[in-house]
């Protein structure tokens, strides 16, 4: 019923826990969709959760998106987007955490952000720029989310599991590492941050212009949520080293921030990408290595 690659990254990812899950996903999906009064038509393509087009009872459209309900990510989800209370970003219609269910708002026509990259790549980042000054508000009390500055564990990792240069040179890692820890400990500001804010997870939509969709909600440093950008799109044919500088110097520009942050920021999440990739597997290090070591020589 699912794809190779869906059913994959979900084993790969939680092991027993998700082949259980997947095992259970008709059924959810059939009661969820009962119990919400749901009709649910052909799912997009999947990575890690199910992900479709649905129709509430009175006929109007929503997206259905379900998860492993112990790993948390669905709630984490549903918490962030209540935060940001459908200010630029798609509201949150219902919310099931026990069963890792989410109903969204769906915006229409839905066209993602990488439409614009190719031929008008300014006009591209001033959308994502004008969302960062709408999503990054300070955090409340009570509001559970990862913190930025705990991410410095995942380069520990992997500097205790690859003693050497492969599969991304270490003494790069060390760099990132040492300079994550400067920049959230510098930060001016502690705000809400989407966590994964690129051209794909920006959907033109008739409420607004642009919506921003799956955050992964993250405490910390505005900074943070230009280096995903850097990077992408990552799995085509864009110039994106061509693009770097030019991005770079319209971030600074539009968020009020030393191009020198900018560009740290982005060598460092850059790395961090292909810490994330090597362990879950990924082959050989890809285009965030590219954008890291293009940032490196401009570092502070």
């Amino acid at each position: 019923m699912f794809s190779a690659g869906f059913t994959r990254n979900v084993t790969d990812s939680w092991g027993d826990a998700g082949r259980r899950w997947l095992a259970g996903l008709p059924v959810l999906i059939e009661e969820v969709a009962r119990d919400w009064g749901l009709t649910v038509g052909t799912p997009y393509p999947l990575s890690f959760n199910f992900v479709a087009p649905v129709r509430r009872a009175g006929g109007s459209p929503a997206v259905l998106k379900l998860g492993l309900a112990e790993a948390g990510h669905i709630a984490m989800e549903a918490d962030t987007l209540g935060f940001l209370g459908g200010r630029g970003a798609v509201e949150v219609l219902a919310r099931d955490d026990g069963r890792g269910a989410l109903l969204l708002e769906r915006a229409e026509p839905g066209v993602t952000l990488r439409t614009l990259v190719r031929e008008r790549d300014g006009q591209a980042t001033a959308v994502l720029v004008d969302l960062m000054r709408r999503l990054h508000r300070p955090a409340p009390d009570g509001l559970m989310l990862e913190e930025l500055s705990s991410r410095v564990a995942a380069f520990d990792a992997h500097l205790a599991r690859y003693p050497g240069d492969e599969p991304i040179p270490r003494a790069l890692v060390e760099r990132a590492r040492e300079l994550w820890a400067e920049l959230c400990a510098s930060a001016s500001r502690r705000v809400v941050l989407h966590g994964d804010l690129h051209h794909e997870n920006v959907l033109a939509a008739s409420r607004e212009p642009w919506l921003a969709i799956d955050p992964h909600g993250v405490l910390g440093d505005p900074g943070y949520e230009v280096g995903a950008v850097l990077y992408n799109p990552f799995d085509g044919d864009e110039p994106v080293l061509e693009l770097l500088p030019a991005r770079i110097e319209q971030f600074a520009d539009g968020l009020g921030m030393s191009v020198d942050r900018v560009v740290a920021w982005g060598f460092v999440q850059a790395v961090l990408s292909e810490v994330w990739g090597a362990e879950g597997g990924d082959a050989e290090p890809g285009q965030a290595l590219r954008v890291a070591l293009t940032l490196l020589p401009r570092l502070p």
